[in-house]
């Protein structure tokens, strides 16, 4: 469905990826011994052109939690079609009770999103975008219903070659 392309590489072969850290929470297992407290770190990763990936990390220190996240979102990433710095249409998706809708707005309109999903946008290089969440604020769901919602998104090009049609008749309606 969707594929991974590397844009912006270093020279030792990775990919020039910029995290951001949506959510900390520190969790409790009740053993016969007592509670131990661990943290968990919703961190999502992104080029900022057009590539995303979110990932989830558990450990007895945060900043440990905050490292396993980014290596489970650098495993995690996905191609979405970016133009013009905005979304090719409207989309809407569902993750558990989180419901998101995004939209594309014109140049210059700014992400327009919340918390959790301003983070996803930004991190894969949408620069203008009309977004609401819906339902649910649990930003884990958030998070998974906005990438869902981006990668449903299909490019002109894809559009056109599916209908048989030309790209300019696709964007005449």
């Amino acid at each position: 469905m969707s594929k991974v392309i590397a844009n912006k590489v270093k020279p030792g072969g990775e990919m020039e990826l910029k995290e951001k850290v949506v959510a900390i929470n520190r969790v409790v297992k009740t053993t016969k011994g007592g509670r131990t407290f661990s943290f968990s770190a919703l961190v999502v990763v992104g080029n900022e052109n057009g590539v995303v990936g979110q990932g989830l990390g558990k450990a007895k220190e945060v900043q440990e939690a905050i490292t396993k996240g980014i290596e489970d979102a650098k495993k995690n990433l996905l191609k979405v079609p970016v133009m013009h710095g905005t979304i090719p249409h409207d989309q809407f998706a569902k993750e558990g009770a989180a419901k998101v809708l995004i939209k594309p707005a014109a140049h210059g309109a700014g992400v327009i999103a919340g918390g959790s999903m301003r983070a996803v946008l930004e991190s894969a290089g949408v620069t203008d975008v009309l977004a609401k969440s819906l339902g649910s604020a649990n930003p884990h769901n958030v998070v998974k219903a906005t990438i869902k919602a981006l990668t449903l998104l299909r490019e002109p090009v894809e559009v056109a070659k599916n209908r048989n049609l030309k790209l300019t008749k696709v964007f005449q309606g």
